[in-house]
Protein backbone atom coordinates (compact mmCIF):
# COMPACT_ATOMS: atom_id res chain seq x y z
CA UNK A 1 0.00 0.00 0.00
CA UNK A 2 2.73 2.76 1.07
CA UNK A 3 4.68 1.18 -2.55
CA UNK A 4 1.57 2.48 -4.36
CA UNK A 5 1.79 5.84 -2.90
CA UNK A 6 5.13 6.09 -3.03
CA UNK A 7 4.57 5.47 -7.35
CA UNK A 8 1.82 7.51 -7.39
CA UNK A 9 3.97 10.57 -5.40
CA UNK A 10 6.67 9.87 -8.11
CA UNK A 11 4.12 10.27 -10.74
CA UNK A 12 2.77 13.25 -9.91
CA UNK A 13 6.26 14.41 -9.10
CA UNK A 14 7.22 14.03 -13.00
CA UNK A 15 4.03 15.32 -14.42
CA UNK A 16 5.04 18.82 -12.62
CA UNK A 17 8.15 18.86 -13.78
CA UNK A 18 6.73 18.15 -17.20
CA UNK A 19 4.25 21.07 -17.14
CA UNK A 20 7.55 23.45 -16.07
CA UNK A 21 9.45 21.92 -18.84
CA UNK A 22 6.54 23.18 -21.00
CA UNK A 23 6.34 26.16 -19.48
CA UNK A 24 9.63 27.23 -19.98
CA UNK A 25 9.35 26.75 -24.18
CA UNK A 26 8.24 30.21 -24.44
CA UNK A 27 10.81 31.99 -22.94
CA UNK A 28 13.59 30.16 -25.01
CA UNK A 29 11.64 30.76 -28.42
CA UNK A 30 10.87 34.08 -27.37
CA UNK A 31 13.84 35.51 -29.76
CA UNK A 32 12.13 34.19 -32.84
CA UNK A 33 8.87 36.17 -31.84
CA UNK A 34 11.08 39.08 -32.17
CA UNK A 35 12.60 38.26 -35.69
CA UNK A 36 10.26 40.56 -37.55
CA UNK A 37 11.58 43.47 -35.71
CA UNK A 38 15.36 42.52 -36.26
CA UNK A 39 13.92 42.57 -40.50
CA UNK A 40 12.42 45.73 -39.98
CA UNK A 41 15.25 48.09 -40.26
CA UNK A 42 16.46 46.18 -43.32
CA UNK A 43 13.39 47.05 -45.11
CA UNK A 44 13.62 50.77 -44.26
CA UNK A 45 16.78 51.34 -45.29
CA UNK A 46 15.90 50.19 -48.79
CA UNK A 47 14.52 53.48 -49.60
CA UNK A 48 17.71 55.77 -49.31
CA UNK A 49 19.52 53.38 -51.67
CA UNK A 50 16.61 54.28 -54.33
CA UNK A 51 16.68 57.99 -53.52
CA UNK A 52 20.25 58.33 -53.84
CA UNK A 53 20.08 56.29 -57.43
CA UNK A 54 17.61 59.09 -58.01
CA UNK A 55 19.54 61.95 -59.10
CA UNK A 56 21.57 59.78 -61.03
CA UNK A 57 18.83 58.71 -62.97
CA UNK A 58 18.07 62.38 -64.19
CA UNK A 59 20.94 63.61 -66.17
CA UNK A 60 22.64 66.91 -65.81
CA UNK A 61 23.53 68.97 -69.03
CA UNK A 62 25.22 71.74 -69.35
CA UNK A 63 25.14 74.31 -71.64
CA UNK A 64 27.64 77.22 -72.72
CA UNK A 65 26.71 79.90 -75.08
CA UNK A 66 28.35 82.59 -76.94
CA UNK A 67 26.15 85.19 -74.91
CA UNK A 68 23.02 85.38 -72.79
CA UNK A 69 21.40 88.84 -72.29
CA UNK A 70 21.12 89.17 -75.98
CA UNK A 71 16.90 87.81 -76.95
CA UNK A 72 18.45 85.41 -79.54
CA UNK A 73 20.39 83.40 -76.69
CA UNK A 74 17.37 83.62 -74.58
CA UNK A 75 15.52 82.06 -77.08
CA UNK A 76 17.76 79.48 -77.43
CA UNK A 77 17.56 78.90 -73.74
CA UNK A 78 13.63 79.12 -73.82
CA UNK A 79 13.78 75.93 -76.54
CA UNK A 80 16.58 74.42 -74.26
CA UNK A 81 14.27 74.48 -71.22
CA UNK A 82 11.25 73.01 -73.38
CA UNK A 83 13.39 70.04 -74.21
CA UNK A 84 14.56 69.38 -70.55
CA UNK A 85 11.00 69.51 -69.54
CA UNK A 86 10.14 66.78 -72.20
CA UNK A 87 12.92 64.97 -71.71
CA UNK A 88 13.23 65.04 -67.72
CA UNK A 89 16.84 66.22 -67.52
CA UNK A 90 18.22 68.94 -65.72
CA UNK A 91 19.84 71.78 -67.48
CA UNK A 92 22.01 74.94 -66.80
CA UNK A 93 22.64 77.65 -69.01
CA UNK A 94 25.80 80.03 -69.31
CA UNK A 95 27.13 82.76 -71.69
CA UNK A 96 29.40 85.23 -71.71
CA UNK A 97 28.44 89.10 -71.98
CA UNK A 98 29.43 89.41 -75.40
CA UNK A 99 30.91 87.55 -78.18
CA UNK A 100 34.58 88.68 -77.62
CA UNK A 101 34.46 87.52 -73.84
CA UNK A 102 36.25 84.11 -74.59
CA UNK A 103 38.10 84.20 -71.74
CA UNK A 104 35.11 84.42 -69.38
CA UNK A 105 33.34 82.03 -71.81
CA UNK A 106 36.20 79.52 -70.75
CA UNK A 107 36.06 79.80 -67.11
CA UNK A 108 32.25 79.01 -67.46
CA UNK A 109 33.32 76.22 -69.37
CA UNK A 110 35.37 75.17 -66.85
CA UNK A 111 32.97 75.59 -63.85
CA UNK A 112 30.35 73.83 -65.69
CA UNK A 113 33.06 70.78 -66.42
CA UNK A 114 34.18 70.97 -62.42
CA UNK A 115 30.10 69.51 -61.63
CA UNK A 116 30.73 66.66 -64.15
CA UNK A 117 27.59 67.20 -66.38
CA UNK A 118 26.25 63.97 -68.29
CA UNK A 119 27.04 65.82 -71.46
CA UNK A 120 27.87 69.44 -72.56
CA UNK A 121 26.32 71.69 -75.45
CA UNK A 122 28.76 74.13 -76.65
CA UNK A 123 28.67 77.12 -78.70
CA UNK A 124 32.34 78.07 -78.85
CA UNK A 125 33.65 81.49 -79.32
CA UNK A 126 36.91 80.18 -79.91
CA UNK A 127 37.80 76.98 -80.48
CA UNK A 128 41.53 76.86 -79.62
CA UNK A 129 40.49 78.19 -76.36
CA UNK A 130 38.51 75.30 -75.67
CA UNK A 131 40.45 72.41 -77.05
CA UNK A 132 41.60 71.34 -73.68
CA UNK A 133 38.28 71.18 -72.10
CA UNK A 134 37.01 68.88 -75.56
CA UNK A 135 40.32 66.30 -74.71
CA UNK A 136 38.95 65.95 -71.47
CA UNK A 137 35.44 65.69 -72.63
CA UNK A 138 36.50 62.62 -74.61
CA UNK A 139 38.25 61.25 -71.95
CA UNK A 140 36.05 61.17 -69.50
CA UNK A 141 33.22 59.91 -71.79
CA UNK A 142 31.20 63.40 -72.12
CA UNK A 143 29.72 63.98 -74.75
CA UNK A 144 29.76 67.02 -76.34
CA UNK A 145 27.09 68.70 -78.63
CA UNK A 146 27.30 71.59 -80.96
CA UNK A 147 24.85 74.21 -80.97
CA UNK A 148 24.06 77.45 -83.21
CA UNK A 149 27.47 77.94 -84.79
CA UNK A 150 28.54 75.13 -83.05
CA UNK A 151 32.55 74.02 -82.99
CA UNK A 152 34.27 74.43 -85.98
CA UNK A 153 37.42 73.31 -86.73
CA UNK A 154 37.12 71.11 -83.25
CA UNK A 155 39.36 68.00 -82.92
CA UNK A 156 38.49 64.98 -84.45
CA UNK A 157 35.61 62.87 -82.52
CA UNK A 158 35.23 65.72 -79.96
CA UNK A 159 31.73 66.75 -81.43
CA UNK A 160 29.03 64.27 -81.79
CA UNK A 161 26.44 66.27 -83.35
CA UNK A 162 25.81 69.77 -83.93
CA UNK A 163 22.26 71.40 -83.81
CA UNK A 164 22.29 74.21 -86.37
CA UNK A 165 21.09 76.13 -89.54
CA UNK A 166 21.38 74.86 -92.91
CA UNK A 167 22.49 77.86 -94.04
CA UNK A 168 22.54 76.28 -98.32
CA UNK A 169 19.13 75.82 -97.20
CA UNK A 170 18.63 79.19 -95.77
CA UNK A 171 20.00 80.96 -98.83
CA UNK A 172 18.02 78.60 -101.30
CA UNK A 173 14.66 79.70 -99.04
CA UNK A 174 15.59 83.50 -99.82
CA UNK A 175 16.28 82.89 -103.82
CA UNK A 176 12.75 80.64 -103.82
CA UNK A 177 10.93 83.52 -101.90
CA UNK A 178 12.72 86.40 -104.37
CA UNK A 179 11.89 84.46 -107.71
CA UNK A 180 8.32 84.42 -106.27
CA UNK A 181 7.72 88.17 -106.28
CA UNK A 182 6.24 89.02 -109.17
CA UNK A 183 8.71 92.09 -110.35
CA UNK A 184 11.38 90.18 -110.21
CA UNK A 185 10.33 87.07 -112.02
CA UNK A 186 8.71 89.35 -114.72
CA UNK A 187 11.89 91.27 -114.81
CA UNK A 188 14.00 88.06 -115.05
CA UNK A 189 11.38 86.92 -118.13
CA UNK A 190 11.37 90.24 -119.95
CA UNK A 191 15.90 90.47 -120.12
CA UNK A 192 17.71 89.92 -123.02
CA UNK A 193 21.06 89.84 -124.28
CA UNK A 194 20.39 93.76 -125.36
CA UNK A 195 18.52 94.55 -122.25
CA UNK A 196 20.09 91.92 -118.87
CA UNK A 197 18.99 92.34 -115.38
CA UNK A 198 21.75 92.25 -112.16
CA UNK A 199 20.59 90.17 -109.23
CA UNK A 200 23.02 89.97 -106.48
CA UNK A 201 23.97 88.73 -103.29
CA UNK A 202 26.64 90.83 -100.99
CA UNK A 203 28.58 88.93 -98.03
CA UNK A 204 31.43 90.18 -95.56
CA UNK A 205 33.50 87.82 -96.15
CA UNK A 206 33.96 84.08 -98.22
CA UNK A 207 35.70 82.50 -95.05
CA UNK A 208 32.37 81.76 -92.79
CA UNK A 209 31.53 78.45 -93.28
CA UNK A 210 27.58 79.74 -92.27
CA UNK A 211 27.77 82.78 -94.71
CA UNK A 212 29.29 80.94 -97.19
CA UNK A 213 27.02 78.34 -97.09
CA UNK A 214 23.92 81.07 -97.74
CA UNK A 215 25.34 82.55 -100.45
CA UNK A 216 26.38 79.04 -102.06
CA UNK A 217 22.77 78.21 -101.53
CA UNK A 218 21.55 81.61 -102.83
CA UNK A 219 23.55 81.07 -106.09
CA UNK A 220 22.65 77.73 -106.90
CA UNK A 221 19.11 77.82 -106.58
CA UNK A 222 18.99 81.34 -108.22
CA UNK A 223 21.22 80.17 -110.75
CA UNK A 224 18.31 77.41 -111.59
CA UNK A 225 15.42 79.34 -111.32
CA UNK A 226 16.61 81.89 -113.77
CA UNK A 227 17.75 79.36 -116.06
CA UNK A 228 14.58 77.28 -116.12
CA UNK A 229 13.41 80.78 -117.78
CA UNK A 230 16.40 82.08 -119.95
CA UNK A 231 18.39 78.85 -120.22
CA UNK A 232 22.21 79.26 -121.31
CA UNK A 233 21.75 83.02 -120.39
CA UNK A 234 22.41 83.16 -116.88
CA UNK A 235 26.04 83.63 -115.67
CA UNK A 236 27.29 83.72 -112.36
CA UNK A 237 30.29 86.76 -111.91
CA UNK A 238 32.03 88.93 -108.71
CA UNK A 239 34.11 86.21 -107.38
CA UNK A 240 36.23 83.11 -108.23
CA UNK A 241 34.22 80.74 -105.82
CA UNK A 242 31.07 81.10 -107.16
CA UNK A 243 31.42 82.09 -110.56
CA UNK A 244 29.75 80.67 -113.30
CA UNK A 245 29.75 81.29 -117.24
CA UNK A 246 27.15 81.39 -119.44
CA UNK A 247 27.11 78.72 -122.42
CA UNK A 248 25.40 81.75 -124.29
CA UNK A 249 24.71 85.47 -124.61
CA UNK A 250 24.03 86.77 -121.07
CA UNK A 251 20.94 87.98 -120.19
CA UNK A 252 20.64 87.56 -116.50
CA UNK A 253 24.06 88.15 -114.19
CA UNK A 254 24.27 86.71 -110.60
CA UNK A 255 26.61 89.09 -109.15
CA UNK A 256 28.71 88.10 -105.91
CA UNK A 257 29.90 90.83 -104.12
CA UNK A 258 32.35 90.05 -101.14
CA UNK A 259 32.89 93.08 -98.62
CA UNK A 260 36.91 93.79 -98.47
CA UNK A 261 36.49 93.22 -94.67
CA UNK A 262 33.62 92.32 -92.13
CA UNK A 263 33.87 96.23 -91.02
CA UNK A 264 30.70 97.88 -91.01
CA UNK A 265 32.64 100.79 -93.50
CA UNK A 266 33.52 98.04 -95.72
CA UNK A 267 30.20 96.39 -96.30
CA UNK A 268 28.38 99.81 -96.67
CA UNK A 269 31.34 100.18 -99.71
CA UNK A 270 30.57 96.61 -101.14
CA UNK A 271 26.32 97.95 -101.10
CA UNK A 272 27.08 101.26 -102.68
CA UNK A 273 29.02 99.54 -105.33
CA UNK A 274 26.20 97.02 -106.21
CA UNK A 275 23.99 99.64 -106.17
CA UNK A 276 25.66 101.79 -108.69
CA UNK A 277 24.93 98.04 -111.15
CA UNK A 278 21.05 98.80 -110.87
CA UNK A 279 20.01 95.17 -110.01
CA UNK A 280 16.47 94.29 -109.88
CA UNK A 281 17.18 92.48 -106.49
CA UNK A 282 20.01 92.05 -104.08
CA UNK A 283 20.19 89.34 -100.96
CA UNK A 284 22.28 90.20 -97.89
CA UNK A 285 23.38 87.21 -96.25
CA UNK A 286 24.36 88.40 -92.82
CA UNK A 287 24.02 90.96 -90.47
CA UNK A 288 27.24 92.97 -91.34
CA UNK A 289 26.24 93.17 -95.21
CA UNK A 290 22.42 94.35 -94.12
CA UNK A 291 24.10 97.09 -92.03
CA UNK A 292 26.18 98.02 -95.21
CA UNK A 293 23.17 98.36 -97.06
CA UNK A 294 21.17 99.68 -94.49
CA UNK A 295 24.06 102.62 -94.32
CA UNK A 296 24.28 102.74 -98.07
CA UNK A 297 20.62 103.55 -97.92
CA UNK A 298 19.76 105.86 -95.10
CA UNK A 299 18.48 103.15 -92.37
CA UNK A 300 16.97 101.95 -95.84
CA UNK A 301 14.51 104.63 -96.75
CA UNK A 302 16.19 105.16 -99.84
CA UNK A 303 14.37 102.02 -100.42
CA UNK A 304 11.09 102.95 -99.85
CA UNK A 305 8.72 101.52 -102.90
CA UNK A 306 7.07 104.56 -103.89
CA UNK A 307 9.71 107.96 -103.37
CA UNK A 308 12.94 106.17 -102.83
CA UNK A 309 15.94 106.76 -104.62
CA UNK A 310 16.28 103.09 -105.03
CA UNK A 311 12.70 102.49 -105.15
CA UNK A 312 13.19 99.45 -108.09
CA UNK A 313 15.33 97.98 -106.24
CA UNK A 314 14.09 95.16 -103.93
CA UNK A 315 16.19 93.66 -100.83
CA UNK A 316 16.25 90.65 -98.43
CA UNK A 317 18.27 90.25 -95.12
CA UNK A 318 18.92 87.75 -92.74
CA UNK A 319 18.47 87.15 -89.05
CA UNK A 320 17.19 90.35 -87.69
CA UNK A 321 18.29 93.30 -85.37
CA UNK A 322 16.43 96.58 -84.80
CA UNK A 323 17.04 98.61 -88.09
CA UNK A 324 16.29 95.33 -90.19
CA UNK A 325 13.02 95.33 -88.40
CA UNK A 326 12.37 98.72 -88.68
CA UNK A 327 13.69 98.41 -92.51
CA UNK A 328 10.72 95.00 -92.69
CA UNK A 329 8.04 96.59 -90.72
CA UNK A 330 8.45 99.86 -93.47
CA UNK A 331 8.34 97.48 -96.51
CA UNK A 332 12.21 99.12 -97.80
CA UNK A 333 13.76 95.58 -96.96
CA UNK A 334 10.72 93.24 -98.67
CA UNK A 335 11.80 90.57 -96.12
CA UNK A 336 14.46 88.43 -94.11
CA UNK A 337 14.99 85.17 -93.42
CA UNK A 338 15.43 83.95 -89.83
CA UNK A 339 17.03 81.62 -88.18
CA UNK A 340 14.80 79.71 -85.77
CA UNK A 341 17.20 79.84 -82.16
CA UNK A 342 13.99 78.04 -80.46
CA UNK A 343 14.83 74.82 -81.87
CA UNK A 344 18.14 75.57 -82.00
CA UNK A 345 18.13 75.18 -78.08
CA UNK A 346 15.52 72.20 -78.23
CA UNK A 347 17.40 70.42 -80.94
CA UNK A 348 21.06 70.91 -78.77
CA UNK A 349 19.28 69.30 -75.38
CA UNK A 350 17.59 66.58 -77.26
CA UNK A 351 20.34 65.65 -79.42
CA UNK A 352 22.26 65.31 -75.72
CA UNK A 353 20.09 63.17 -74.51
CA UNK A 354 20.18 60.75 -77.13
CA UNK A 355 23.92 60.94 -76.89
CA UNK A 356 23.75 60.11 -73.01
CA UNK A 357 20.88 56.92 -73.79
CA UNK A 358 24.00 55.79 -76.43
CA UNK A 359 21.64 56.26 -79.21
CA UNK A 360 23.56 56.84 -82.51
CA UNK A 361 22.62 60.73 -83.56
CA UNK A 362 23.12 62.85 -86.63
CA UNK A 363 26.42 64.80 -87.39
CA UNK A 364 24.26 67.63 -88.04
CA UNK A 365 20.56 68.37 -87.34
CA UNK A 366 19.03 71.10 -89.42
CA UNK A 367 17.04 73.92 -87.06
CA UNK A 368 14.84 75.30 -89.63
CA UNK A 369 14.78 78.80 -90.78
CA UNK A 370 11.93 81.06 -91.83
CA UNK A 371 10.89 84.14 -93.74
CA UNK A 372 9.18 87.58 -92.72
CA UNK A 373 8.31 90.02 -94.23
CA UNK A 374 5.91 92.94 -92.67
CA UNK A 375 2.68 91.11 -93.11
CA UNK A 376 3.83 88.11 -90.70
CA UNK A 377 6.64 89.55 -88.73
CA UNK A 378 4.08 89.57 -85.70
CA UNK A 379 2.74 86.55 -85.99
CA UNK A 380 3.72 84.90 -82.63
CA UNK A 381 5.76 81.63 -84.46
CA UNK A 382 7.53 84.08 -86.15
CA UNK A 383 7.78 87.65 -83.29
CA UNK A 384 9.64 84.73 -81.39
CA UNK A 385 12.30 83.92 -83.74
CA UNK A 386 12.95 88.13 -84.04
CA UNK A 387 15.21 89.67 -81.46
CA UNK A 388 16.71 93.57 -81.86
Amino acid sequence: MKTKKVLALLLALSLILALAGCAGTPTTTAPATTAPATTAPATTTAPPATTTAAPAGKPYIAMISKGFQHKFWQTVLAGAQAAAADYSVDISFDGPPSESDINIQVDMLNAALAKNPAALCLAALDTESVTEQLTACMEKGIPVIGFDSGVPNAPAGSIVSTASTDNEAAGALAADTMMAIPEIAAAVAAATPANPVVISVISQDATSASITGRTTGYVNKMFELCDAVKSGQVAVTGHDKWNKAASGDVAVEILVSIAASTSVTDCQTAAQAVIQRKPIAVFCTNSGSVDGMLAATTDGSDLDRATGRYKDMIVVGFDSGATLLNAVRNQWFYGAVTQDPYMIGYHAVELAVKAINGETVPAIVDTGCKFYTHLNMDDPDIAALLYE
